[in-house]
């Protein structure tokens, strides 16, 4: 017979929430491809002025064994995605577990009675704590390390969710480039055939100096472009604010921009170099003693040789005109002529066809999938 399990609740609060990401270092011990997240990002995720916490509400658990934490799991409530989707369901996200179906299913046991006790129909995820965030079970592509703001997990997460009677909700890909063999040619041709196609659209881009001013541009765009997505929850002025001013020290010139026709913001594109290739020896901490193999990247003096494409949307009435394409030629001819040999376009929903299509164009193949669960309260 097994040690029993104890479940403790935590605050979002920063010793909390401290001990709540700890937990996963032992897990990854040995695990080359994995890359902590930055404490002090987490910290300002969970704190009460993240302007999420204005419409959801969020709760933690650890699971403890012979005196140790072995598991942990959050719980989620957006009012907003449940009023937009009509639904009642609750996320679960920052899932992290030792290899025993026992501890996962005692935290999802606790997870699923928190959002029972709420109202809840189901529990879906993992969420981090919603889409707009990280998410996603990395299921395929174990072979190398996550890219900037994407998910990594060990194989087995899989087998202990399934077990736990989580069922697939949707696949999430992500797509991968050869950028410094790729299709260089393709990339002059098509913008010259879209520039003839359509003259009065223009393709501007976002510097890290005017992205305050370049926001309203943003905003005009992004709950326009995503709203017929499966998942998504439209974000407030204020998240938009605030996720903005969380990547802006790594935002880099010529790999963000708006789409506008006669002035009119239609279309938005962000892509970052991927900063997980510094992210990786700091172990979480600013004050790890990989900080000096990380500041050559911050301070602009090493590139990190791959970037990933997260954003890529046009509003509804100026669909397939080859805008989402004119965006990813000029995003990829920045990335190509700054010396990044690799992109990464995630993530992409599994039954999303014209995007799929388009990033087939530039050479992009699936060569990472992520699962969303979903269970029965």
């Amino acid at each position: 017979m097994g040690k029993p399990i104890e479940i403790v609740s935590l605050p979002c609060e920063p010793a909390a929430v401290r001990r709540f990401f700890k937990l996963a270092h032992p897990i990854y011990a040995g695990d080359a491809n994995w890359v902590a997240p930055l404490l002090m990002d987490m910290q300002k995720v969970f704190s009460p002025t993240n302007p999420l916490f204005q419409h959801a509400e969020m709760q933690l658990w650890v699971a403890r064994r012979n005196g140790r934490d072995v598991g942990r799991v959050a719980g989620v409530i957006d009012r907003s995605h449940n009023s937009f989707h009509n639904e009642q369901t609750a996320f679960f996200g920052f899932f992290e577990c030792v290899d025993d179906p026992d501890v996962c299913g005692a935290l999802l046991a606790t997870v699923t009675a928190w959002a029972r006790q709420r109202g809840m129909t189901r529990i879906l995820g993992p969420m981090n704590p919603t889409t707009n965030d990280e998410c996603g079970l990395l299921v395929d592509g174990y072979d190398s390390p996550p890219t900037f703001m994407m998910t990594y997990n060990p194989p087995y997460y899989a087998t202990l969710l399934e077990g736990a009677r989580c069922t697939k909700a949707k696949d999430l890909l992500a797509f991968g480039f050869d950028i410094a063999n790729g299709p260089k040619e393709r990339f002059a041709r098509f913008m010259q055939k879209f520039q003839k196609r359509e003259p009065d659209m223009r393709i501007m881009p976002i510097a890290r100096k005017t992205l305050t001013e370049q926001l309203a541009k943003v905003k005009a765009v992004y709950n326009q472009a995503w709203e017929k997505n499966w998942g998504f929850v439209p974000m407030t002025d204020a998240e938009i604010d605030f996720m903005a001013a969380r990547l802006k020290p790594l935002l880099t010139d010529g790999l963000a921009f708006v789409a506008e026709k006669a002035g009119e913001p239609v279309g938005f594109l962000l892509a970052m170099p991927d900063y997980n290739q510094a992210f990786k020896h700091l172990r979480g901490s600013l004050v790890a003693p990989g900080l000096l193999r990380a500041l050559p990247y911050f301070l602009g003096w090493r590139t990190p040789r791959y970037v990933r494409c997260l954003t890529l949307g046009v509003v509804g009435k100026y669909r397939n005109r080859g805008i989402e394409a004119a965006m990813l030629a000029e995003a990829l001819t920045t990335s190509l002529n700054r010396g990044f040999v690799r992109g990464e376009a995630s993530w992409i929903l599994e039954d999303n066809e014209p995007v799929k299509r388009t990033i087939g164009l530039f050479g992009g193949e699936v060569y990472k999938r992520y699962r969303i669960y979903e269970r029965p309260v």
